[in-house]
């Protein structure tokens, strides 16, 4: 798409654009940002002072730390979600990572509860089976990130498309337009850093699908490669190229 106009929704500083940054500028995408985390929890914020919808070709949410349901310590959240809700009215491509997955889902009527058990670390998904009709296509195994504790129900009208054993939902698809990860396929190194030096401070993550953190300081830059490219080919699918 030429002239595409992507804007992200950001929730955690440091955290950026992740993989999809280099492969959008190569698209010659201007990019521009709504950084949450930002914004003083006093401050009156209205959706007017979010992007105009038909001025965003791509949008794509990122992740958070941040429950979607805490709209009252995180009072943008509410208006995140109108606009979203806005912004899918019209059809228009939007991706969703982690959070942002949940922020989708739950945009769209879908609750967003406690998993059964936490996941961080590297984990493999499975493509779900028996999906008649175009859909977009994942290997039936990758190797991903994975750091949450939440997770979205699939929402109306959606269709599952990726699963393990410790979270029943880690991708679904809307139309040909929507996508929503509960993995985190844009992950980087410089990402993988900031995420890794939080949960030192905070020691969140326990329990069976949590990878030890010193596992984690040695991951390779290999492991990184097949999620950003599943998000490579998710922005072409949106996109409808």
């Amino acid at each position: 798409m030429k002239n595409l106009r992507v804007h992200y929704f950001q929730h955690i500083a440091g955290e950026g654009f992740g993989s999809c940054y280099t492969d959008l500028k190569e698209m010659g995408a201007k990019i521009t940002a709504t950084e949450f985390f930002a914004l003083p929890k006093d401050l009156n914020f209205d959706i007017e002072a979010l992007p105009d919808v038909a001025d965003v070709d791509l949008l794509i949410v990122m992740g958070g730390a941040m429950s979607v349901n805490d709209e009252a310590n995180y009072p943008w959240l509410k208006i995140e979600k109108r606009w979203i809700r806005r912004y899918l009215a019209m059809q228009k491509p939007a991706i969703g990572l982690c959070l942002g997955g949940q922020l989708i889902a739950n945009a769209l009527g879908a609750p967003v509860t406690q998993n059964r058990e936490q996941e961080m670390g590297w984990s493999e998904v499975y493509a779900s089976q028996q999906l008649n009709g175009e859909y977009f296509r994942i290997p039936n195994q990758l190797r991903v990130m994975q750091w949450h504790g939440e997770t979205f129900e699939i929402p109306k009208g959606a269709v599952r498309l990726a699963e393990n054993l410790a979270c029943a939902n880690q991708l679904y698809q809307i139309g040909k337009n929507v996508l929503g990860f509960q993995f985190h396929p844009e992950m980087t190194q410089k990402v993988l850093d900031l995420f890794i030096e939080n949960e030192e401070q905070h020691q969140v993550f326990h329990g069976p699908y949590v990878q030890s953190l010193q596992e984690l300081k040695n991951s390779q830059a290999h492991e990184f490669i097949q999620g950003n490219q599943i998000l490579k080919q998710a922005i072409a699918y949106v996109l409808g190229q």
